[in-house]
């Protein structure tokens, strides 16, 4: 108002206002700017790195591989389990999001003496049961409250998950994990403190046209002393090191592997091929006395010879293809 005259009756317009409480608010010169605010939600901490979180999810998904293949082949159904979430959040957070009806196994970390937590949705725990007992799986069970027999397969299953989730945190951080205890209750399932940092990975399990989920709660105290291993590098040195070059081999050593023997190649249009009657001859991209490749899967590793050992055809090794081309 500094500058203007006002009239009589203006002067008393306010002082009328005044009295009511209406008093007109004069804009400052700062009224136009905008006061930031930022957002801080205490329920997501940082304690695990970006790195740490992201080699425990990749060890995750190693578990996801292995875990369907021997789990499909113990249920005699197939059972695809993929990681479909990662979540950095304090114990209770975390915890209140396992859902209602599940089984919680606390788990037992070795040898550091601490624990994690691993629940599973019942219609899964309910489904392999039905499975272990030779049912056909083509119907969802129906909930029920579960036996004794029931507790004892159902800790059968969750052992056998456990047993998989086991070698993948060996390879981590040399730790090996174990079920402590299944609960129906999962709100008296506490491991850690409310506070804690936790990593909560949700990994959906499908089987069928069932899905259901597993969570796994792995607060930071759990790994703790041995979070450093998790932030070693992956390249430079380690490729060298005779080590971990032995680990390696001796971990592949015993996987096995199509062996196969080409002779030559020739690319045809596919109309060429459906015309082919016995006794066409086709002539090979490869000279006759060039011998033969030998494929490791679709990779090239030898050169050799065509022969037989015995009543047997066989193919003598003479030399190794350098960088896979023949």
């Amino acid at each position: 108002m500094s500058g203007q005259v006002l009239s009589p009756d203006a002067i008393a317009a306010l002082v009328d206002a005044a009295k009511e409480g209406r008093l007109p608010e004069e804009a400052g010169p700062d009224r136009s700017r905008q006061r930031r605010m930022r957002t801080v939600d205490f329920t997501r901490p940082t304690k695990f790195t970006a790195e740490q979180e992201r080699r425990i999810k990749r060890a995750l998904d190693t578990f996801c591989r292995t875990a369907s293949t021997r789990l499909s082949a113990e249920l005699r159904m197939s059972l695809e389990l993929e990681v479909i979430s990662v979540n950095q959040l304090t114990w209770s957070n975390a915890h209140g999001q396992v859902p209602a009806r599940s089984i919680a196994c606390t788990v037992d970390v070795a040898p550091l003496g601490t624990r994690m937590l691993l629940s599973t949705e019942m219609n899964l725990v309910l489904s392999a049961i039905e499975l272990l007992l030779g049912g056909s799986g083509t119907t969802v069970p129906r909930e029920r409250r579960l036996t004794d027999i029931d507790w004892a397969l159902a800790r059968h299953f969750l052992d056998r998950v456990l047993a998989q989730l086991s070698v993948v945190f060996a390879d981590l951080a040399e730790l090996e994990l174990s079920a402590n205890a299944l609960d129906m209750h999962v709100d008296t399932a506490q491991t850690a403190p409310v506070s804690e940092p936790t990593l909560a990975f949700t990994i959906e399990a499908r089987m069928d046209r069932e899905s259901a989920t597993i969570a796994l709660l792995l607060p930071h105290a759990a790994i703790a002393p041995v979070i450093d291993r998790l932030t070693a590098r992956e390249d430079g040195d380690a490729v060298g090191d005779a080590h971990t070059a032995d680990a390696v081999r001796s971990a592949v050593g015993r996987v096995e592997m199509t062996v196969r023997a080409e002779v030559a190649s020739v690319e045809l249009p596919i109309e060429e091929v459906l015309a082919l009657r016995p006794g066409d001859v086709l002539r090979l991209d490869g000279r006759a006395d060039a011998g033969v490749t030998i494929y490791a899967g679709d990779v090239p590793v030898h050169r050799g010879m065509p022969g037989r050992s015995g009543g047997r055809r066989a193919v003598q090794v003479t030399h190794r293809l350098e960088g896979g081309h023949a």
